[in-house]
């Protein structure tokens, strides 16, 4: 009888037989929803769903990394999720830190590079301190930039963005004609980063929460009911089959994308 293990990488194989190496998303987002829902349905404490949610992490930062994606942003923690009971907070920093001092040596063995945004003055010293650590260490991969998204919020961004154009104009820097969409973006946290191509959101819910919404304009949505703790490479490379059958306009018509591909 073969192993369940077996069954499972024969499935993967299967599926990663199908995806097109030219057609490929550049950057994906994925918003990790539903850890605690997880836990609550296994009759567990909500920090076992977390505990499970980094299993899935790392799972799909390897599947990535072996597929070709550059650029993988994670939704780790919304600012919003500092309102949650300081137990369950401490818990999280405390996983954050166990993940970075773990992942290091597997970061630098696959050539993965660690970024991070959001108002990360927020996060506990330690954890910070750790998190500048590997992120300095893993500067010069190259294989793969793996983003991860820390006391982050879009709005909270948008504003930060919004603050420093507007100091550059009153320093004489720039001028309020020179201000347009790429110059804005030159002044988010995700800079040197192209927008997502495809953004996944497990767990079924059907909002953003925050989350790169200047930079999500024209990104494909993925919406999956799995909960994040299950998903795996397979739910990975089905969000990836899925994102290829679509058809990226970027308000122009079928017409005109199909004359541009014709001069390539």
């Amino acid at each position: 009888m073969m192993r369940e293990d077996n069954k499972k990488s024969l499935a993967s194989q299967e599926l990663l037989e199908r995806v097109d190496p030219a057609k490929l998303p550049r950057h994906i987002a994925i918003i990790m929803d539903g850890n605690g829902r997880w836990a609550k349905n296994k009759l567990l404490n909500r920090i076992k769903g977390h505990e499970k949610g980094i299993d899935a992490v790392r799972d799909v930062v390897e599947a990535c990394r072996e597929m070709g994606i550059q650029y993988l942003t994670l939704y780790a923690f919304s600012v919003e999720n500092w309102r949650r009971p300081a137990s369950e907070v401490n818990a999280l920093m405390q996983l954050l830190r166990n993940y970075l001092l773990k992942e290091r040596d597997n970061l630098l063995k696959n050539e993965i590079r660690l970024s991070a945004i959001g108002d990360l003055d927020r996060l506990p010293e330690s954890v910070r301190k750790t998190l500048f650590q590997v992120i300095g260490d893993t500067a010069h991969c190259e294989k793969m930039t793996l983003i991860l998204a820390l006391s982050y919020g879009s709005r909270w961004e948008i504003v930060r963005a919004a603050l420093r154009i507007a100091r550059d104009i009153a320093a004489g820097k720039m001028r309020e004609e020179e201000v347009t969409p790429e110059v804005f973006s030159g002044y988010l946290t995700t800079a040197p980063v192209p927008d997502p191509d495809l953004l996944i959101r497990t767990s079924g819910e059907l909002r953003l929460s925050n989350f790169l919404l200047w930079q999500l304009a024209y990104t494909e949505l993925y919406i999956t009911p799995t909960l994040w703790p299950d998903f795996t490479r397979e739910d990975l490379i089905e969000a990836i089959l899925d994102y290829q059958k679509r058809e990226r306009r970027f308000g122009m018509t079928s017409d005109q994308i199909s004359e541009l591909h014709a001069k390539r």
